[in-house]
This record gives structure tokens, sequence and C-alpha cells, in this order.
């Protein structure tokens, strides 16, 4: 066989094993995926959590107060702000995706902006903003809540904000909803730059409080808020407000009600 037959063998079967190699990859991939998947069978459902996680807009605080203003710099499509919502949730995504952080109302502005585009709507970065910061900050409690943390609080248990707002942001919405004296304590992503559900950010809040993720307990009206506490191991309870869904690929929660004052009532109900 000739030097040059013997290279072209040698070439094929090397690129053969890289082939294999390369096509083996994925499925390594996914391997390491469900190895590392949270099993959410191993807590012991009927003891109480350490320390109750809320979401704040939604959860807590009713966003369809926000349809006229938004209404209103959409030329009256009160209808569109839902999509303005999920437009700004997917964003805030990106940025964390990329590793860029910006803040939650800045994010906003740039999704209502994006939405009234969208729309074939003029809205100028100024108008855009007055419809979501001040308006934003200013939305009251559903009605259930505050009873509901008075109830929870006199239990014992520690009340923690967890939001994708920023720090001043959940502060002012607390005192303008009459909520601020009900937390132990206040976090917001902004302090770690990455949204929720990124993995680091229920990581991040866990070690704050000094807990293990077992012992965190995520109350959330939001599917993806819901998927990415109890793939980080926490335990979750899930508010199906109006227009609100669990995501179907993940975990379920070990609550599912309609408001937060049936949740309040289970979690009392657990022993000390």
């Amino acid at each position: 066989m000739s030097n040059d037959n013997k290279n072209r063998r040698n070439f094929i079967k090397k690129g053969a094993i890289l082939g294999m190699t390369g096509m083996a990859l994925p499925n390594n991939m996914f391997a390491n995926k469900t190895a590392t998947t949270i099993n959410t069978n191993t807590f012991d459902m009927n003891i109480r959590p350490k320390v109750l996680f809320f979401d704040v807009n939604e959860t807590l605080l009713d966003l369809t107060t926000m349809r006229k203003s938004v209404g209103e710099a959409l030329g009256g499509r009160e209808d569109l702000l839902s999509l303005w919502f999920t437009t700004m949730l997917q964003y805030s995504l990106v940025n964390t995706v990329a590793r860029q952080y910006d803040d939650f109302a800045v994010i906003g502005t740039a999704a209502l902006q994006m939405v009234a585009a969208n729309h074939d709507i003029t809205l100028s970065e100024e108008k855009a903003k007055t419809a979501i910061v001040t308006p934003l900050r200013s939305i009251p409690a559903h009605p259930e809540v505050k009873d509901a943390l008075k109830a929870l609080k006199a239990d014992g248990y520690k009340l923690v904000s967890f939001t994708n707002s920023s720090n001043i942001g959940v502060k002012t919405q607390f005192e303008n909803a009459g909520l601020i004296e009900l937390f132990d304590e206040r976090l917001s992503i902004e302090d770690i730059g990455k949204y929720k559900p990124d993995a680091d950010a229920y990581q991040w809040a866990a070690r704050k409080l000094e807990v293990q993720p077992n012992e965190c307990f995520m109350i959330a009206a939001h599917g993806w808020d819901i998927a990415g506490a109890v793939w980080a191991g926490w335990r979750a309870a899930f508010i199906s407000r109006p227009g609100a869904q669990l995501y179907p690929l993940a975990p379920k929660p070990e609550m599912n009600e309609s408001d937060l004052k049936k949740i309040a009532e289970k979690l009392i109900s657990l022993k000390k």
C-alpha cells in the first residue's frame, strides 16, 4: 500500500473517531442535566419551611390597575397590558443570558416602546417612562394579601420579598401598598444582577438568608418563577391569578390555590 493511501486511511479513521465523539457530546450533555435534576419527592411537606419568599408584581400587587396608564400610552389599547408585561419579562431574561443588567423599570419602558412599534403606535421614551415607572410603584395589593401576610407573620413565619424590581422600586411599592411593615427582609435581584428565574438568583437568596434550598418556600403567581424555584431545590406554592398558568414541563409545586389566603391557611396548618 502506498504512503498516500495509508495517510488517507489514517485521516478517514481519525475523522470517524472525531465524528463519533461529536455525536456523543449532546447525549453526555443531556445525561448531566438529568443527573442534576432536583428530586422534589425528598421534601417532607408536613414540615413548615424556615423562610417564605414572595414574588411581588401580580403575586402580591394587582398589576391590572396599570391598564389605564399603559392603555393611554398605547392609544387606548388597554388590552395590550399583558403583552407589555410578558415582553418586559422576556427581555429581562435576554439581559441575564447575555450577562447584561438594566433596571426592571428601564426594561419595562423599552418593552412598552417595542409593543407600541409592533402596533404602529408612536411612543417616545419619555412618554413610555411616564406610563410605567410611577404607576408601577403605586399599584395596590390584591384584596386578600394584607390579612394573609399578617396571619403568616403572627404564626411565626419569616417573610421575605424576592423580586425582579429594584430595591428602591419595591420599597416604594410596599410603602404605597401599606405592606412594608409586614416583611422581615426585602431582596432584589438588583444586588446580584441576574433576573429570576436564573438559578443563581435563587441560590443567592438562600445564601443571603443563611438557609438550605429545601428550607426555602417560594410563593408566586408566575409559572416561570415557580419552575425556577423548584428546579433550584426550593419548595413552592402557586397562586393561580386570572391568566396565570404553571409551566407544564416543570415539577408541580406542593400548593396551588387561587389566592394567598388559601395558601396561608395551608402553611399555618403545617407542624412547627
